[in-house]
């Protein structure tokens, strides 16, 4: 009995469709730090950025999945200088040590559901190139995550089971790796990123239990920014999603935004959720909530899922892109 739980604990972590967020965290706000999702935004929009998000999924079942997480990402600008020898005159000069394409990123996060937990880290570095009046990004990004399996707080009718006498595991290490590319410009932006890439293997569980791995997943996202007024603008776009095994699923978004101030939208997840979406921006402080309801059945069983990001970006809005003068 202990055995077949412990599988199916672990199966519903790393591979079921409907909960395939636990092996990669789900964000229903994934626009207000995207760098979660793609490596390659990593000081994109040459923004220091200062994010914290937390999550809680269908509120109101116990040990529902739960997700928290901060993240900082910067862009290295033309603001430091280095001394270089002139290869003509002999003299020495001073020349800016970057170009201001290199971008720099970092993050921790906790993600558990029931019994099982990750917990990791993660450092980014990402490369923009400028082109004309657009901006091409890629990004790169090296993980360790810590996955733990609460064994001591199972419950069985039956004791001495041999698989955990026979060398349980509860704890497991998985370093891995991600890639990203983001292309933006004026008013549009569209992004690939691949998570996983070295599909590590997680051994957890003891030597009887199958050994799992984490999958590759792929992401692809995009907007495009509608002016309706001077005051007003409508922003649609999409994330779509899928694991190595093929569970595709998609959020499609509309954004009202008010004078860049104040925005409220919505967006429907193909696993039949509809997300609200609201925020406000105080200066430099950005703080968007969403409320996720589950159209399914396992709707009226919960109170939906309440997600909250707060961001501060350090920075001027005039210095943003190197087409308003900041490289």
């Amino acid at each position: 009995m202990k055995k077949t739980l412990i599988i199916a604990l672990l199966s519903a972590f790393f591979c079921i469709p409907e909960v395939r967020a636990q092996q990669l965290p789900l964000y229903s706000q994934y626009i207000l730090n995207g760098f979660m999702v793609n490596p390659a935004m990593a000081g994109y929009d040459g923004f220091t950025s200062f994010n914290t998000t937390a999550r809680q999924q269908w509120l109101g079942f116990k040990d529902a999945p739960a997700t928290y997480s901060g993240s900082w990402q910067t862009r290295v600008l033309k603001q430091s200088y280095k001394i270089v020898n002139h290869p003509i005159r002999r003299d020495k000069m001073l020349i800016p040590s970057t170009k201001g394409r290199v971008g720099l990123g970092a993050y921790i996060i906790n993600d558990s559901n029931a019994k099982l937990a990750r917990t990791g880290i993660s450092f980014t570095y990402a490369y923009h190139i400028f082109m004309k009046n657009t901006q091409l990004s890629f990004g790169l990004a090296a993980r360790l995550f810590q996955y733990r399996l609460y064994s001591e707080t199972l419950t069985f009718g039956e004791s001495g089971d041999p698989v955990l006498s026979s060398g349980f595991n509860s704890v497991a290490y998985s370093p891995d790796a991600d890639f990203g590319v983001f292309y933006r410009g004026f008013g549009y932006f569209a992004g690939f990123s691949v998570s996983n890439l070295l599909q590590t293997a997680i051994l957890i569980g003891a030597h009887e239990l199958p050994e799992f791995k984490t999958y590759r997943h792929y992401w692809l996202m995009g907007g495009y920014s509608i002016p309706l007024s001077s005051e007003f603008e409508l922003e649609p776009g999409f994330l779509l999603k899928t694991s190595e095994n093929w569970n595709p699923q998609g959020d499609f978004s509309l954004k009202l935004y008010y004078e860049d101030q104040f925005w409220g939208g919505f967006s429907y997840r193909t696993n039949k959720s509809l997300i609200a979406l609201v925020g406000i921006r105080i200066e430099g402080l950005y703080i968007g909530y969403s409320f996720d309801w589950a159209l399914s059945e396992i709707g009226h069983f919960n109170y939906g899922s309440h997600e909250l990001n707060l961001c501060v970006k350090l920075g001027s809005d005039a210095r943003r892109y190197k087409w308003l003068n900041r490289y």
